[in-house]
């Protein structure tokens, strides 16, 4: 069931063929571009613009992100779900994750109130990542949401949150654990991801399976990486890593 809040939001995937999170500078033209139409709706306009805020902070224009979040004064609740999260993820970014994790857990009680599951889970998948010691909760909370959902854009988060799950398995030294979350990762991106999703699933298995000690298998999924990212650097230090350890040499 979806509340009327998010059925009249702005479809999530009209947000995300304006992203290029490589050139946050053009996304953010693309955004103001977009949120300058005034045939669009109002809260509309304003969803765009707390992503050009989000793309100005990427680009590294903080004043610039924080005043045009300030100038946005919409009653609508999902543009207060964005604008929250935009804040919190403007304070984590500037190496406030304390002062983030308060926005980011209202951002994820208000759009479970309102029913938007992406944007909840968006909220969730910034907690796992700013409010430290509670990584693996927040992130399983994410992916129950995620996988009893039935929309799409919902659903194809969870190719990163297994990701991000893996990784700090794989920090923490439970690596068989988070071996498991990078194959979870690599089927996600399979189903829901793109083509470059799919390849760094691939990467972050066989990464984990150098850590577990299993190189013969881990060589061999880098060398098939290599044939289809030739110029890899991430992939290339892996296979060099790999033949460097004797037995596994060609």
């Amino acid at each position: 069931m979806t509340s009327q809040h998010a059925l009249h939001a702005l479809p999530q995937e009209q947000v995300r063929a304006l992203w290029d999170f490589a050139d946050p500078g053009a996304s953010a033209r693309r955004f103001a571009a977009a949120a300058d139409d005034l045939t669009l709706p109002a809260a509309h306009r304003d969803e765009l613009r707390t992503q050009q805020a989000r793309a100005l902070g990427l680009a590294g224009d903080r004043a610039s992100a924080e005043a045009l979040l300030n100038g946005l004064d919409s009653v609508d609740d999902v543009v207060h779900v964005r604008v929250l999260l935009e804040r919190g993820r403007i304070l984590n970014s500037a190496g406030l994750p304390r002062a983030a994790v308060p926005l980011f857990r209202q951002a994820a009680d208000l759009a479970e109130h309102v029913r938007s599951t992406h944007l909840a889970v968006d909220a969730l998948h910034m907690l796992a990542i700013a409010d430290e010691g509670h990584e693996e909760g927040w992130s399983r909370d994410a992916l129950a949401v995620v996988a009893s959902a039935e929309d799409p854009e919902t659903r194809r988060w969870a190719t990163s949150l297994h990701n991000n799950l893996g990784w700090h398995l794989h920090d923490a030294g439970r690596l068989d654990e988070a071996l498991v979350e990078f194959r979870l990762a690599h089927v996600a991106s399979q189903e829901t991801g793109t083509t470059e999703q799919e390849q760094i699933a691939r990467w972050a298995v066989a990464r984990c399976l150098r850590s577990l000690g299993r190189t013969d298998e881990a060589l061999e999924l880098q060398r098939e990486l290599l044939t289809e990212r030739p110029d890899d650097e991430d992939v290339r230090s892996e296979i060099a890593a790999l033949e460097g350890n004797g037995p596994t040499a060609p």
